[in-house]
């Protein structure tokens, strides 16, 4: 029976070496869309042999990064399984267990090789100019030497690569891809601590948990011999592989912290929505047609098909994401849209603010706000203004810089000062706002997108924001005016 021909069973199986980032949770998203698009079941699977990077917090972000996203798991931590425990250093007698067998096979054996032998090995490759790669000392010891020394020596367990002929790895996304097997190491699958290398453990666990599908990153691919061979000498049937293109930043280079690849979390906490972000990590190596391009999470999951998966790589474009993050904040009902400004500013305005927020200023700049908003942490500094009747703080260099030089500032607030002083109160509206500050064009002598900046930094205390009009009109004519008055003495 062929793997295509099994109900479709696929995971993700991350390290808790650190935060999960772009790219793998990119291969979780694709795994578990593959598997809800073909009615099967998706496994969260805990790699942690890597016992010296274990990171303490790292379970916790790997599961909340997928929850924040909407992606669920049908076994796996916090929901167990017929094949659990799902943590792989709870699972190290199928580890020792494939082992043994592989070296009783003759297809596995142990290395005795010291560091310094080693090290000394590879300088004296790199020297001869020949590649890297271990020379098989301990292959040539026979089985009785190898038990003996076993008793008193530590070592590893190393894997007896095919050495000729090919290895031929069928890729549902790359098609055919030849390795050379004398260009393949002897590599090590278990370690002198006892516990596998990803290669053993991947390969034991995908069969052991039924994987049909086994859908990863590009990174991957050089490993596909080790694995192909493991399968073949254990007489396990693989899985299906699908590597997936790998992430570039805008450079085309590598994608770097710098350029988008941080911790998923991240993102949510400088303000992006899981619907943009699922919609953007969608998009990365995958379309539904030629002109789609806002998608659903639940349309997604519905019309995800590895064919559509392509193999080059995908570029992370920050300027994508920020637009389809405005886009789903645009698209939120108004209900949603207040909730959401007032649980940005609950967390993210200054401790000096009284909370609760008052509903009436988040009810009064909700539409203000909705058109100008890319992401939620851009909330909080565009409506603080608002909740203290100080003076903002900003650099006076800043505002001068606004003006030119020091004496357009002065001109600017003075004739401001001058003009929005003639608005009453019972005038205190936008339109007679927007009239008098119109007015100051003649003047000044300037025209309105040459000072606007420089009311923008004395009421708000920055270079933009919400629109100025409805800006001064929500501050009260009292703190609009004596604000303008504060900056005019501050430029001096």
């Amino acid at each position: 029976m062929t793997a295509d021909s099994r109900p479709v069973r696929t995971r993700y199986a991350p390290s808790p070496t650190g935060d999960p980032h772009v790219g793998n949770i990119r291969s979780a998203l694709f795994s578990w869309a593959y598997a809800r698009a073909n009615g099967g079941a998706f496994l969260l699977r805990i790699e942690d042999t890597d016992r010296n990077r274990l990171v303490e917090t790292s379970l916790g972000a790997i599961m909340e990064s997928l929850r924040w996203l909407g992606i669920d798991w049908d076994e796996g931590p916090e929901i167990g399984g017929p094949h659990e425990p799902y943590f792989q250093s709870q699972r190290l007698p199928l580890y020792q267990k494939a082992a043994a067998s592989l070296i009783d096979k003759g297809r596995a054996y142990r290395c005795f090789c010291t560091s310094e032998r080693l090290d000394q090995m590879r300088a004296a490759q790199a020297a001869a100019k020949q590649p890297p790669g271990y020379d098989g000392t301990c292959r040539r010891l026979s089985p009785e030497e190898s038990a003996s020394r076993a008793r008193h020596e530590p070592f590893v367990v190393r894997f007896a690569m095919d050495r000729e002929g090919q290895t031929i790895l069928t890729d549902m996304i790359r098609g055919e891809v030849v390795f050379e097997n004398k260009l393949q190491d002897d590599f090590v699958m278990v370690k002198s601590d006892g516990y596998p290398t990803y290669h053993l453990g991947v390969v034991v666990d995908d069969t052991e948990m039924e994987i049909t599908h086994a859908i990863r990153g590009d990174e991957w691919i050089s490993s596909a011999p080790k694995h192909i061979q493991l399968y073949a000498a254990l007489g396990w049937e693989p899985p299906v592989w699908a590597h997936l293109p790998l992430i570039l930043g805008p450079d085309h280079k590598k994608l770097s912290k710098r350029s988008g690849d941080t911790a998923l979390l991240d993102y949510r906490t400088n303000g992006y929505l899981p619907e943009a972000m699922i919609n953007f990590l969608a998009f990365l190596g995958w379309s539904l047609d030629d002109h789609t391009a806002i998608l659903s999470i639940d349309e997604f999951k519905q019309h995800f098909d590895l064919a559509r998966v392509v193999a080059n790589p995908a570029v992370f474009d920050i300027d994508r994401l920020n637009y389809l993050n405005g886009h789903y904040i645009r698209e939120m009902d108004d209900h949603r849209w207040r909730r959401t400004i007032a649980e940005c500013c609950e967390k993210d305005l200054p401790d000096s603010v009284k909370r609760p927020v008052e509903p009436a200023v988040i009810e009064s700049v909700a539409p203000l706000l909705k058109e100008r908003t890319a992401k939620l942490a851009d909330i909080a500094p565009m409506v603080e203004f608002l909740f203290s009747y100080d003076a903002p703080e900003f650099p006076v260099e800043t505002l001068i810089e606004r003006a030119g030089d020091a004496a357009t500032a002065v001109r600017v607030l003075d004739v401001a000062l001058t003009s929005l002083d003639a608005v009453p109160d019972s005038a205190w509206d936008v339109p007679n706002v927007e009239a008098a500050i119109r007015g100051m064009e003649g003047a000044l002598d300037l025209k309105l997108r040459k000072f606007v900046s420089v009311l923008y930094v004395a009421e708000m205390g920055r270079p933009q924001g919400i629109p100025l009009f409805d800006s001064i009109v929500l501050l009260g004519r009292e703190r609009a005016l004596q604000r303008i008055r504060t900056a005019r003495l501050r430029v001096g």
